[in-house]
């Protein structure tokens, strides 16, 4: 029995000594926490969102219909201006064939007879018999179906097989790479039909070329940061999926108009990539860039959470005395990052500033 109240005894008053000590911890526990002054960058910047593209991509098209015939390309090959694309192969309708060779039959018909008219008016003239009015007709008409004949011909060559070589033509059924460059897409592959490019049609796009050599980002920024933007800013591109690369920018063109995508007002721009070492970039790798308006090295630096505004001034909460509440201190700042905010008078390093805990919803 008297071991039972001993240990009884002992709970009691371990059990009061644990709340004198619950209570003299609350005591002592100020209700909120410091945060150190300390020095560092801050950098005021304005946020492109947009994509590695290249500065210019070439559609290749083809002037004459058919269907591929020959593919000489895949994609990621690299093609000089000149070699060979693909080779099309006409493939007309049995009423397009058989009207090109009427054609043919018909402006040789009228060339034989212009011919026939023509020599008569000369022998005529060299007899001294006919006018030079007269010779003069049958010569313009000799010319203007010899003409007609020559062009009917060419139709005939394109629609039976997709060339032409003459003094006032040159096409053929290989199309060639317009310019240097490395091939994006094939959006054709052989067998598909290929429609001509002309004065009312797009035509078909074979395929699509650029000069990876010449990449850039183009993006958007939000029209209340371009306000701060001049040609020439630094940038600092940051790459979805290489994020440890470095690749270094300067801005190039900023679009004088805005567009409008889901409610908000954008602005186009353009950055020309300076420097990306050991980086292998690739178009259409999406990005984010940070374009550099202002920048700070080795100033004193709070949250700016910490700081509140208040007709026109900044405050901070300093703690107080040993047992007393913090105090509010007055102070002049500069330049902000969002996070960060440098102070330019009323701390100086390593001084401390209230951080006070979240206000709980109940």
């Amino acid at each position: 029995m008297r071991k039972v109240v001993v240990v009884l005894g002992v709970l009691i008053v371990g059990g009061l000594g644990a709340v004198a000590y619950s209570r003299s911890s609350k005591a002592a526990d100020p209700g909120f926490k410091t945060v150190q002054i300390s020095r560092g960058a801050v950098v005021e910047k304005a946020l492109a969102v947009g994509a590695i593209r290249p500065d210019q991509e070439i559609s290749v098209k083809s002037k004459i219909s058919g269907i591929v015939r020959k593919s000489y390309r895949e994609v990621g090959d690299y093609v000089r201006a000149g070699e060979p694309l693909f080779e099309i192969q006409p493939d007309p309708t049995p009423l397009e064939l058989t009207e090109a060779r009427r054609e043919v039959e018909n402006a040789s018909n009228a060339y034989e007879q212009a011919k026939r008219k023509y020599d008569r008016q000369d022998s005529l003239k060299k007899q001294g018999i006919t006018s030079s009015q007269d010779w003069d007709v049958a010569e313009k008409e000799l010319q203007e179906t010899d003409s007609r004949l020559g062009l009917a011909r060419e139709k005939l060559a394109l629609v039976e097989k997709g060339r032409i070589k003459s003094e006032r033509l040159n096409v053929e059924s290989v199309i060639r790479a317009p310019v240097s460059g490395t091939v994006l897409e094939l959006a054709v592959h052989e067998g598909d039909p290929v429609v001509p490019l002309t004065s009312f049609q797009a035509g078909t796009a074979l395929a699509v070329m650029a000069d990876m050599k010449t990449l850039l980002f183009k993006g958007t920024v939000d029209e209340i940061d371009v306000g701060k933007l001049t040609e020439g800013l630094p940038a600092r591109i940051k790459i979805g999926a290489l994020p440890e690369a470095v690749v270094e920018g300067r801005l190039a063109r900023i679009s004088p108009k805005s567009k409008t995508s889901e409610g908000a007002t954008l602005f186009d721009v353009e950055i020309d990539i300076t420097a990306a070492k050991g980086v292998i970039l690739r178009a259409g790798y999406s990005a984010n860039a940070d374009i550099v308006v202002k920048e700070k090295k080795d100033v004193l630096l709070v949250p700016e959470r910490l700081v509140k505004f208040e007709a026109g001034k900044a405050t901070v909460e300093v703690p107080g005395d040993l047992g007393k509440e913090p105090l509010k201190k007055e102070i002049k700042y500069g330049l902000s990052d969002g996070m960060n905010i440098e102070v330019t008078d009323g701390l100086k390093d390593k001084d401390l500033v209230v951080e006070r805990p979240p206000k709980k919803i109940e």
